[in-house]
């Protein structure tokens, strides 16, 4: 079947009720914004430079930052269109393709932190083979799985968003587009549309975070047969950050995933907030949780700044 590449834009929804204090909203969200791409490009920028960081661990956590900067640069020009000047309508395949990128990166973004957990597992679990097992070959290639897995697998629930007609509102809900806003729009039948996400979000982000679990339980299992205090808090301190990452993910992921399914008699506004927080928290959060908690980072930092002081 052809895509409708001719359907009537859609028309995105900043605060409904608040539009005259926009201006206003405008300034936190662009001052987030603004921290997202600062803490994120600087933790790019640091592990390129810093052969120090040149680890298994800090290439999964290259992954980790680049794939928020790119759910950033995705969202962002819409929500500031938005809330700056009202610019509020969006072509069916800008939206198609705003969807697409938002939700495969989501799922890349699963994957990076099950490909930390499994780099927490081999340095703890089996230090002493942890070089040989995390190669740069392998690490290469479970990054392109990775991405592929994301970018592959969410094409047909997208392609499918094409062959709909949209005789409804086209009046999405917040201030991008998801598949879930733009599915209840169709007139169409889109019991393909409802069971694919069911199955696909079950057998990735779903299945990813059981498996990290599993694999924290093991760590925690060879933990504590740890002989020395000491080398327990040691190892422990290695997952604080990650495990912060996953929970701050995971929480906002499920949140958003059951007010979508089962959420219909809550009022917009939580819909709303909901995208916000999902979008922003993690990408936010991220480059200071691994800044506070990782001193490999902290030392980077540090050597970056003092050498441009002294080079200035």
């Amino acid at each position: 079947m052809w895509p409708n590449i001719t359907a009537a834009p859609f028309l995105l929804t900043g605060f409904p009720g608040l539009e005259a204090a926009h201006h206003w909203i405008s300034i936190p969200f662009f001052a987030v914004y603004v921290c997202i791409l600062l803490g994120n490009g600087m933790l790019l920028y640091l592990i390129k430079h810093d052969h120090s960081l040149h680890e298994p661990m800090y290439y999964f956590l290259t992954m980790l930052a680049g794939t928020d900067l790119m759910v950033t640069l995705t969202t962002m020009p819409t929500v500031m269109g938005i809330l700056w000047v009202n610019h509020r309508e969006i072509s069916s395949v800008g939206c198609f393709l705003q969807a697409y990128f938002i939700h495969s990166l989501s799922v890349v973004e699963s994957g990076s932190l099950l490909e930390m957990a499994y780099d927490r597992f081999i340095a703890i679990r089996n230090p002493l083979r942890y070089a040989s097992i995390l190669t740069t070959t392998r690490v290469i290639a479970l990054g392109v799985g990775v991405f592929l897995r994301g970018f592959v697998s969410i094409l047909p629930v997208i392609l499918h968003l094409f062959s709909f007609s949209y005789c409804k509102s086209h009046v999405i809900t917040c201030a991008f587009c998801l598949h879930q806003e733009i599915m209840r729009l169709a007139c169409a039948d889109i019991t393909f549309n409802r069971l694919y996400p069911v199955i696909f979000i079950s057998l990735t982000i779903f299945l990813d975070s059981l498996i990290i679990l599993f694999s924290y339980i093991l760590i925690l299992n060879t933990v504590i047969g740890i002989a020395s205090g000491e080398e327990r808090a040691k190892a422990l301190n290695t997952c604080i950050s990650h495990i912060s990452c996953v929970l701050i993910f995971y929480i906002t992921v499920m949140g958003l995933t059951f007010i979508y399914r089962f959420g219909k008699n809550v009022p917009e506004v939580v819909h709303i907030i909901m995208s916000y927080i999902y979008f922003l928290f993690p990408p936010l959060m991220n480059p200071v949780i691994y800044s506070i908690k990782t001193k490999q980072i902290q030392y980077g930092i540090i050597r970056l700044l003092s050498k441009h002081r002294f080079s200035s």
